[in-house]
């Protein structure tokens, strides 16, 4: 029977790497919305041309949400780098 050496838990192997990402991105709703907001747009394609204007309202607006979310998260790594 082989030996196994105790490691810690940060401790890394010989000739091992960390994994990338060591930061994981926080959940969001903001896929969830936006898959909303698409299937509305493709909704109101087929009934009524309003209902894909809400739908592409909504649509940039979850856009506007996940780029502020992660420019908000780049900008506090950036900074717990320091």
């Amino acid at each position: 029977m082989e030996e196994h050496e105790s490691h810690d838990a940060g401790e890394l192997r010989p000739g091992w790497v960390r994994a990338r990402p060591e930061h994981i991105p926080r959940p969001t709703y903001w896929p969830a919305v936006m898959a909303f907001g698409v299937t509305f747009a493709l909704w109101g394609l087929i009934n009524i041309w309003i209902i894909s204007v809400v739908g592409l309202a909504i649509m940039v607006i979850a856009t506007v949400g996940w780029i502020v979310e992660w420019r908000h998260e780049q900008n506090s790594e950036a900074h717990a780098d320091d």
